[in-house]
């Protein structure tokens, strides 16, 4: 696994790529962006926070700090003061623990009759998979969902469908010992008859067509669970045209979002089957933690983001920093974005 991040130079980092790489074909978003936070993680400098703060939740996300630093003895005593269940007690700790739980609510789904799912760790690091290590990382999670699924539903016949045949190949080297079978997408016939349950693991958008079949077979006599995990099928080099449209339209809305977990700047976006989509914000009193702002039944968009974050801001009294100005600029053109891609 790779090593852990920082909070404030893993989105310092990513923030630099993300700029640079707009216009790269080799970088594509994943399928479900929020359009008001569509790839911006602002730098600590652009906040109204130092730059050594770290949240408690993600802190296995971004590397823990050391024992004797302020950070620490913060995070400690606040864990030790804690007598009752918080509003951000659904949020794993961990990147791993999320994995876990994503698979635990897929197979909660699965079991409860579910048929197509849609699995999304919004996730920065899983973003750039030409990184460095970073599909290794990317292989090892999906690893551990596809075990734990196993775990969960007690199928020994879960086929893993990965994006090429090269990739298949490997990890079928690498893993012998593993409980689940291996194909890709360019497989002539990548499922069996025997296959009870399929996962597809980070399907991209150009192999959408064999998505799409893949997806239709299964939905044959007797019908088959189909889970997408962390599907990439809207690149950013596509845009909002008819066929975005169309796919979003036909196809998407078919599968359910059985876990969603998205940090944002100042808060987080969350959903755990069969809970309800959580919205987040920075608790200002206690540094390390959030609070909840809203639950609602579906995704929610742009606007209403929009309209919880400013209530944040209001409520902070505080001056207009650079980061509120460039996200109120943002927020401008991704209404614009909204109504062109309905």
């Amino acid at each position: 696994m790779a090593a852990p991040i920082t909070f404030c130079s893993f989105c310092c980092s990513f923030a630099s790529k993300t700029f640079s790489n707009l216009t790269s074909a080799t970088h594509f978003a994943l399928s479900f962006p929020h359009p008001k936070f569509n790839g911006f993680i602002w730098s600590s400098q652009d906040r109204t926070f130092t730059s050594s703060r770290i949240f408690a939740k993600f802190e296995k996300f971004q590397g823990d700090p050391p024992q004797d630093s302020p950070e620490y003895a913060t995070s400690q005593f606040q864990t030790q003061q804690q007598t009752s269940p918080e509003d951000d007690s659904c949020l794993p700790s961990d990147l791993e623990g999320a994995v876990r739980q994503s698979s635990e609510s897929s197979g909660l789904f699965v079991s409860s009759g579910g048929m197509r799912a849609i699995v999304e760790l919004l996730i920065p690091q899983l973003q750039f998979l030409d990184d460095e290590g970073a599909q290794a990382e990317l292989w090892e999670l999906s690893r551990i969902f596809l075990d734990t699924l196993i775990e969960e539903t007690g199928c020994q016949r879960v086929k893993a469908i990965f994006p090429d045949a090269g990739a298949a190949a490997l990890l079928k080297y690498q893993w012998r010992d593993a409980a689940f079978g291996f194909s890709s997408l360019s497989d002539r016939k990548p499922v069996e008859s025997e296959d009870e349950i399929v996962v597809m693991v980070v399907p991209d958008y150009q192999m959408l067509e064999s998505v799409k079949r893949i997806a239709s077979d299964l939905s044959g006599e007797p019908p088959r669970p189909l889970i997408m995990w962390n599907p990439r099928l809207i690149s950013e080099d596509v845009g909002v045209g008819i066929n975005v449209r169309n796919l979003r339209r036909y196809f998407l809305s078919t599968f359910t979002t059985v876990y969603s977990m998205r940090p944002l700047p100042e808060g987080a976006v969350f959903r755990c089957y069969p809970g309800a989509w959580k919205v987040f914000y920075d608790d200002r009193d206690r540094p390390n933690r959030y609070l909840l702002a809203k639950e609602f039944n579906r995704r929610p968009d742009a606007e209403e983001l929009e309209i919880i974050f400013g209530n944040v801001h209001e409520k902070s009294e505080q001056e207009p920093t650079l980061f509120n100005q460039a996200a109120g600029l943002f927020a401008s053109l991704n209404r614009f974005i909204k109504v062109i891609s309905k």
